[in-house]
C-alpha cells in the first residue's frame, strides 16, 4: 500500500493511509536489513524498505503492513 510520511508540528514523525483515511503518529521505530519497521498508535506494523537516514519528510512511499 502507498503512504505518505511526514512530521507534525511538534517534530514527530506521521503516516497517512489515504485507502483507509488514517493518520497516525509512530510510536516505535525499528530497522531490519534495508528497511524500516514503523509501529503506528493504532497498533499496525509497517514494514517500508529504501527509505534514506534520516528520514526526509514528506514522502509517499511503499508499505507493507505486518500485522
Amino acid at each position: 500500500m502507498k503512504v505518505m510520511l511526514h512530521t507534525n508540528r511538534t517534530g514527530q514523525l506521521m503516516v497517512y493511509v489515504a485507502k483507509k483515511d488514517l493518520e497516525a503518529p509512530v510510536v516505535k521505530q525499528a530497522q531490519a536489513k534495508n528497511a524500516h519497521i514503523f509501529t503506528l498508535s493504532n497498533g499496525w506494523e509497517l514494514l517500508v524498505t529504501g527509505l534514506s537516514d534520516p528520514i526526509q519528510t514528506p514522502q509517499t512511499v511503499r508499505a507493507t503492513r505486518l500485522n
